[in-house]
């Protein structure tokens, strides 16, 4: 046999170079079950949504979705992801919620260079800080975003004495954390004390109990999804709100409000969207969403639709060629996205450069009071790729 010959036996086309026909494959790994349950739903409407608005081609190539629970369980999480990246051979895996569940699926992407994970919610600032890989995207926020806006905002009202409350896992430690390094750079003190609740219990009074005894000047917490709402209500039962106001990252507010009604009226946060977001690009998607799904649209259908964003502009700059890992992820990171969130683009960590908005809840919607931070930057603290 020559040489070229050879050459042709071992050659294996790939999905793409039969005709560029093959479908590009997304592996989604989101909850569908469990306290997460409706930000998996609306992360996956989001980014479907936003895919269908391509005419259903990325890069001129049809696609596939394979979906798995992640149940928000770290424990699964590196067999959840390995199903979708060796037992379907995605080129994309779109997941998670939960940061856990982010840190553990990094374990398989380590291991798999060739496909590209973009996260849509976890905020675990690990993942682009020590943990970044070059082929991991993150197009939400770090948890040291979330709480970092905020500090120097609870200091500015005249709030000295603050009590700091969340739940006991990575995601709301981070959070906390950098709230307090905000609060101390604008000139406060720590925390009068930091309360806790396991991970995903929603019995609140012993901490409320707690607060009403500490008597600070203010709160500042982060719950979410069914666990905020259940925490909103109690807070504004057993608590004078006027006497003790409450402050939270912008997820506390964030797709609970029909839910909690009345009872969440003065709350301030800050986040990198808010539904009053007064942009063409944000109007619009809210009365797609709403078209579609029937259902209000929420920062977790936000990230899902930017995710599709950045999915189509990296696949049209290669012209759907999966197996142009380097270019692709070069794509990515020189994309600046415009969407209902504003304008973001990646750092060089791979997390977004984004506004935070500051918002108070007014007549059941989070109105938008203005920017709490600008092109809020993650330090990005140990990343090297």
């Amino acid at each position: 046999m020559g040489a070229a010959a050879s050459a042709a036996a071992a050659w294996v086309p790939s999905r793409f170079a039969i005709g560029g026909e093959a479908p590009v494959r997304i592996g989604i790994m989101l909850p569908y079950t469990g306290v997460y349950a409706q930000l998996g739903e609306n992360i996956t409407s989001g980014l479907t949504m936003r895919l269908k608005a391509t005419g259903d081609k990325l890069g001129g190539r049809t696609y596939e979705l394979h979906k798995v629970d992640s149940e928000a369980n770290p424990s699964k999480a590196v067999d959840n992801a390995t199903k979708l990246v060796k037992g379907k051979d995605v080129d994309f895996v779109v997941g998670p919620v939960h940061s856990g569940v982010a840190l553990a699926m990094t374990k398989v992407m380590a291991k798999s260079p060739k496909t590209i994970m973009i996260c849509p919610n976890a905020g675990a600032d690990e993942l682009t800080r020590g943990a970044c890989l070059r082929n991991v995207f993150r197009t939400s926020f770090s948890n040291w975003q979330t709480g970092f806006s905020m500090g120097a905002e609870v200091l500015k009202r005249g709030h000295r004495r603050v009590v700091t409350l969340t739940w006991k896992y990575a995601a709301g430690q981070e959070m906390m954390a950098a709230f307090g390094e905000s609060f101390r750079k604008a000139g406060g003190a720590d925390p009068v004390e930091q309360l806790w609740v396991d991970f995903p219990d929603a019995e609140f009074q012993p901490v409320l109990t707690r607060i009403a005894a500490l008597k600070p000047d203010a709160v500042f917490a982060f719950f979410s999804g069914s666990g905020a709402v259940k925490f909103i209500r109690d807070y504004d039962t057993a608590l004078d709100r006027k006497q003790i106001p409450l402050y939270g990252t912008g997820f506390l507010t964030e797709g609970v409000l029909d839910a909690v009604g009345n009872h969440a009226e003065g709350i301030v946060t800050a986040l990198h969207w808010a539904e009053t977001l007064d942009s063409p690009e944000n109007r619009l998607f809210l009365g797609d969403f709403r078209k579609t799904t029937g259902r209000m649209a929420d920062v977790f259908a936000v990230q899902g639709w930017d995710t599709g964003t950045l999915l189509y502009r990296a696949l049209d700059t290669v012209k759907g060629d999966t197996g142009a890992t380097k270019d692709l992820i070069q794509a990515m990171e020189d994309a600046e996205i415009s969407g209902p969130r504003g304008v973001w683009h990646m750092s060089k960590s791979h997390n977004p450069i984004q506004d935070f908005y500051l918002r108070q809840v007014e007549g059941g919607r989070n109105k938008v009071l203005g920017i709490a931070h600008a092109q809020l930057e993650d330090p990005g603290t140990g990343c090297k790729m």
